[in-house]
């Protein structure tokens, strides 16, 4: 992830996350290990630039990818709907889970207020021990 710089939209989504703690989970879950293209840094800055604008398919997003910094920004220039779908719903969700965590927890260390968020993190916590 050494090309994410602060002065690019996506170095700027990205900035709160963890990113030695997703690169350490990218290994330690092998999730990368079968990908030629669309890896795993690729495919959540994909998902953040689409829920970010709301886009509503699969298919409006790989027509994002008509945009040039787009295709900088994700470090792809195409991907066919079915890769999408193929990484989508193969996509481990515990590394999802340990990010979003890890942002809930930065957020209580600066808010200082555990009232508000542990009963969040915990409800979520069990929401994903159940599944």
């Amino acid at each position: 992830m050494d090309k994410i710089t602060r002065k690019t939209s996506f170095g700027q989504w990205f900035s709160p996350i963890n990113l030695q703690l997703f690169e350490e989970q990218v290994k330690t879950m092998k999730v990368d290990r079968y990908t030629k293209k669309l890896t795993t840094e690729s495919f959540l800055k994909l998902l953040l630039f689409a829920q970010l604008h709301e886009v509503e398919s699969l298919h409006a997003l790989r027509d994002c990818l008509f945009d040039d910094q787009l295709q900088k920004g994700v470090n792809l220039d195409s991907i066919s709907i079915s890769r999408l779908s193929r990484r989508l719903s193969g996509m481990n969700p515990d590394l999802f889970q340990r990010l979003f965590l890890d942002l809930v927890a930065k957020i209580q260390a600066k808010t200082h207020d555990t009232k508000l968020i542990m009963p969040l993190k915990s409800l979520i916590q069990a929401h994903c021990h159940s599944i």
